[in-house]
């Protein structure tokens, strides 16, 4: 059957063309329109291990770095033995966070871990069966088990939010593993319509809470991250790219003015801004451990803003892939594929060049999701 897409290893002229004076726009992982947000490509990794960074060589025009986020582009390459990768991740820095906060009596509860970690292994059984019957129960048993690390994790998600601790993010991640483990599930069924029903109920719990913890990470005065320190880090343009995911009516000179008087009070007394800080981004509890306290603790919690800003990048880029793994189930049920033959989708001729990190996959015409 020929389908009605085109897989390449090579971005299309037009497509660059189209990036470069901004008709389109890279959102998660795919590529459209940015006024009728109708999609022209979907991204979708090649081999590539998650702390690989990845850059396209199309003079800058796409770069996408699979470090920012503990999500891949597309949810055809984000098995359940890739979830399971992503979770030992976190369970592993919240290990470490622990030890951390034993300074404080501070526990963390990392027991339900394993209990995700069984309902990954069941769905990778369920999915091994021959006997659909078989198949199928099992994987409803594995989904029963996300629905309550669903419940769980966004417990902890809130509880850390209304904290302000420095492991809401790591809990956020978790809840996102979660959903996206039981849409999964619901795909390996070809049960497209929950699937997408799935995906749309995670976005909106998950983008409430991650939209929550960048407002938190920016403080209440953002300013802070265009002191003439950060020159070369941090720009305008870099801070215009987080407000206008929170807002996608703001353009630079509106981010300039939001912040014009931040930037007269932040001169004026920056004592007001650290005596405020989030222990999200500063605990003196936990980082101003055996100081004396006379020392000034500003160069130590100015000299995190940079590794700050990453986390809040790295977190509205895990949504953005989140919330475009809706428009590939959409596709998936509009160009009439199976998940699995979408699974399949590679270059039927081309060989992949060496380096190629990305391939695309672009529909006969744009799609409206």
């Amino acid at each position: 059957m020929s389908l009605p897409v085109t897989v390449t290893f090579m971005l299309a002229d037009w497509i660059v063309k189209g990036l470069t004076d901004g008709t389109f726009e890279r959102i998660g992982g795919v590529i459209r329109e940015v006024g009728s947000k109708r999609v022209i490509t979907w991204l979708r990794e090649v081999n590539s291990p998650p702390s690989k960074e990845i850059f396209l060589a199309t003079q800058g025009i796409l770069q996408v770095s699979s470090a920012v986020s503990i999500l891949n582009l597309g949810v055809s390459v984000i098995g359940f033995v890739v979830i399971a990768q992503r979770l030992k991740e976190l369970e592993q820095r919240l290990q470490q966070a622990q030890k951390v906060l034993n300074n404080i009596n501070r526990k963390i509860d990392l027991s339900f871990y394993a209990n995700f970690r069984a309902a990954i292994e069941l769905a990778i059984n369920a999915f091994t069966m021959t006997k659909p019957e078989n198949r199928r129960s099992s994987a409803l048993q594995a989904i029963n088990r996300f629905l309550e690390a669903e419940h769980i994790y966004t417990e902890y998600t809130d509880i850390e939010i209304d904290q302000k601790s420095q492991i809401a993010d790591e809990y956020l991640l978790t809840l996102s593993l979660a959903y996206l483990a039981e849409a999964r599930c619901y795909l390996e069924l070809e049960e497209h319509d929950t699937a997408l029903r799935r995906f749309q109920e995670g976005s909106i719990a998950i983008r409430s809470r991650i939209q929550k913890y960048v407002k938190l990470l920016l403080t209440f005065n953002p300013a802070v991250y265009l002191q003439p320190q950060f020159r070369g880090q941090i720009d305008l343009r870099r801070l215009t790219r987080i407000y206008q995911w929170l807002d996608p009516t703001l353009d630079e000179n509106a981010v300039f003015d939001m912040q014009r008087m931040n930037l007269f009070m932040l001169a004026q007394d920056p004592n007001k801004w650290v005596e405020s800080i989030p222990a999200a981004i500063w605990d003196s509890k936990v980082d101003w451990v055996g100081k004396a306290i006379w020392d000034d603790p500003k160069p130590q919690i100015y000299a995190r803003l940079p590794k700050t800003l990453e986390v809040v990048e790295s977190m509205i880029e895990t949504n953005c892939r989140f919330e475009s793994y809706q428009t590939e189930v959409q596709a998936i049920s509009q160009l009439g594929i199976s998940f699995h033959d979408w699974l399949k989708l590679t270059p039927s001729t081309e060989i992949k060049p060496d380096g190629a990190e990305l391939m695309y996959i672009i529909p006969s015409k744009p799609l409206e999701l």
